[in-house]
């Protein structure tokens, strides 16, 4: 009788399977990430990795029940959340 060993779920994601995980493009996943607004990462070196419960917690923030609960958290739209506008090029 032979077993079959588990298949090894990953630890990390790199940027575009943590865009995938969460349902969203990997440069969306990128700007929240340059804005600060997005989940928490690790750089390995020159590589950014994402561990899956740090990205189930984030989105996790944005859970409701229904239009008029205000929930646990906020998930902002990956843009600048400082007041900040960028000048007009003409």
């Amino acid at each position: 009788m032979t077993t079959v060993p588990a298949p090894i779920r990953p630890r990390y994601l790199r940027t575009p399977d943590a865009a995938v995980h969460l349902g969203l493009s990997p440069r969306t996943l990128e700007k929240h990430r340059c804005y600060g607004t997005g989940p928490v990462y690790h750089k390995l070196g020159g590589r950014i990795v994402y561990q899956i419960d740090d990205l189930d917690s984030w989105a996790e923030q944005g859970l409701r029940r229904s239009t008029s609960d205000p929930g646990r958290g906020v998930v902002h739209p990956a843009k600048r959340i400082d007041g900040y506008t960028a000048p007009v090029r003409r």
